[in-house]
């Protein structure tokens, strides 16, 4: 291949909202074009397409809104990168996850099925989707009472979003659809699946999401305590499993049609968008904490290091480079959280200001927040809006605004909200530490670096130097440099790392008077943390529960 017709590689991030494709340079890591699109159903948490309504607190997707991504950004990426199909040496796909779905054994999505079109459970259940909690509470009562060893590889909890709790959840509730879906499947996987033509399961999402440890799940044993015809439930999952930066395959004659790539184009192993993102970010090291902060944020950190780290989403042997533990942490909401402020507490008359002067309502609540002292506006915030995930692990947990007065602006309940989610991070990296698992390096990615007020404020409560990843693109980014890895353009994923990722250091510097401010406000967050979270006063647990039987009254009279 000739310098004038460069080898690339495609990455595809498949988000919450919409999936990216990105053409990366496999030389130096250069972004030569990209193209997203957005899914025709985005979230499905209302209702399902013909119309059955959804109960509370589930978050479904469409498969086809996944193919869509293949079909039309694909091809656009490349058309805007000014490449052929014969450059492309690699592809590799990035998910969210937990986002899991049932399948016939050829990976037809139930969904798809004419007999199971109006059945909820037979759709993908999305990450947030977070009705399967008392499925979780009991998975980790069953494990506390049976001595299961894992159970502490995973900071002692087991999440709602992850896949045995809502395998458990399709049991209980329609087992018609539990006993149809022969393969029940990471996203992340079956995307790959749709690539090759066969199906290929990936390291990283069967010991964060699968409960895989030590060459193997929870034994039948276990599953059948939980249920009697959950016994046989891994069977639904057996399948070798495949080391990252691996090929997964080669692009099959359907695919290549539908993505404009040439049939036989290397397919990497599918992967997790916030762990592909480290090689992205160059944050592979011991100790360099990566937060990738979006609608949700989620810590990521390799370790020479084994411990138990309470409410950790778990650690992974090679679970994101080779040779190192790899821990995960994350909070369920962030920017998710701050959308709601600017959704609900802000008035028409900002909404006009923010028109009159040709900025966003969000841009303008950043302003006026970011003219306050710390503690100027009297009150803190709890980040639990979509519940806790790290390092409480429940998503039966709801937010909280003290101090509210008839004097509190929407302003001052925006920046409430902006340091409780810096608060939860800072809980996050003292946990570790305190386990003995030290972070001595913290790198930002994600569509929140664009607001520097919020960033400044993660650097002050932190009392750290925040780095950055020098690209938009994180998880596309670091799918390509995996891409690159399977298709033997670099010999492993370090290198691959060092060639094409790409890390701006101490972009924001600690105020040490902000910082000591905020040490003062971080114990009043950790009080209420401790008092609504770890048994205090169990409020907000029965408000939900009030909830739902309310909303399940009022749909059983429709």
């Amino acid at each position: 291949m000739t310098t004038s017709s460069p080898a690339v590689t495609v990455g595809v991030d498949f988000g919450t909202l919409s999936g990216r494709a990105l053409v990366v340079a496999v030389d130096d890591g250069a972004e030569l074009g990209s193209a997203v699109h957005d899914y025709t159903h985005g979230v499905v948490d209302g209702a399902l397409p013909g119309g059955r309504e959804l109960p509370p607190d589930w978050a479904l997707q469409i498969p086809q809104d996944w193919r869509d991504v293949l079909r039309f950004a694909v091809p656009r990426a490349l058309a805007a990168a000014g490449v052929r199909p014969e450059q492309v040496v690699g592809i590799a796909t990035d998910f969210t996850a937990c986002t899991v779905l049932p399948t016939t054994r050829d990976g037809t999505p139930l969904s798809e099925l004419a007999a199971f079109a109006d059945r909820p459970h037979a759709y993908p259940k999305l990450w947030r989707h977070h009705a399967a909690q008392p499925e979780a509470d009991d998975i980790v009562a069953a494990a506390e009472e049976s001595g299961q060893g894992w159970l502490a590889r995973y900071g002692g909890k087991i999440s709602s979003e992850w896949q045995f709790a809502k395998a458990l959840q399709v049991l209980r509730e329609d087992p018609e659809v539990y006993a149809a879906a022969d393969r029940w499947i990471e996203a992340a996987d079956w995307i790959v699946w749709q690539l090759t033509g066969t199906e290929n399961r990936n390291l990283c999402t069967a010991g964060y999401k699968g409960i895989y440890q030590d060459g193997g799940y929870p034994d039948a044993a276990f599953l059948a305590s939980l249920h009697p015809d959950f016994a046989d439930f891994t069977a639904k999952l057996e399948h070798p499993l495949s080391g990252l930066g691996t090929a997964a395959g080669a692009l099959s004659a359907h695919a290549a049609a539908l993505t404009g790539l040439r049939e036989g184009t290397v397919v990497a192993v599918g992967n997790v968008d916030a762990h592909v993102t480290s090689a992205a970010a160059q944050a592979l090291e011991p100790g360099h904490m990566l937060a990738i902060m979006g609608t949700s944020t989620c810590h990521i950190m390799n370790s020479d290091v084994l411990a138990e780290v309470p409410g950790m989403c778990g650690v992974v042997r090679d679970g994101v480079v080779p040779g190192l533990w790899a821990y995960e942490a994350g909070q369920s909401g962030v920017g998710d959280i701050l959308a709601w402020a600017v959704r609900t507490a802000a008035p028409h008359g900002y909404a006009a200001e923010a028109r009159r002067r040709g900025i966003a309502v969000h841009d303008l609540l950043t302003e006026k927040a970011a003219a306050q002292p710390v503690g100027g506006h009297g009150l803190v915030a709890l980040d639990w809006h979509s519940g806790n995930r790290s390092v409480l692990v429940d998503h039966a947990l709801s937010g909280l605004v003290l101090g509210l007065t008839l004097d509190t602006r929407p302003e001052d309940i925006y920046r409430a909200l902006v340091e409780a989610t810096a608060f939860g991070t800072r809980t996050i990296i003292e946990t570790f530490e305190r386990a003995g698992v030290p972070v001595g390096e913290f790198t930002a990615a994600g569509g929140l670096l664009k607001n520097t007020f919020l960033m400044q404020t993660y650097s002050d409560v932190l009392g750290r130097p925040i780095n950055l990843l020098a690209s938009e693109q994180g998880p596309a980014l670091g799918a390509a440099i995996h891409a690159a890895v399977s298709a033997g353009a670099h010999p492993d994923i370090r290198a691959a790392s060092e060639a094409m990722g790409r890390i701006e250091r101490a972009v924001y510097v600690p105020d040490p008077a902000r910082a000591a401010a905020y040490d003062r406000l971080y114990a009043e967050y950790r009080t209420l943390h401790d008092y609504f979270g770890r048994g205090g006063n169990n409020v907000m647990h029965r408000l939900r529960a009030l909830r739902t039987m309310r909303t399940s009254t009022d749909t059983s009279s429709m």
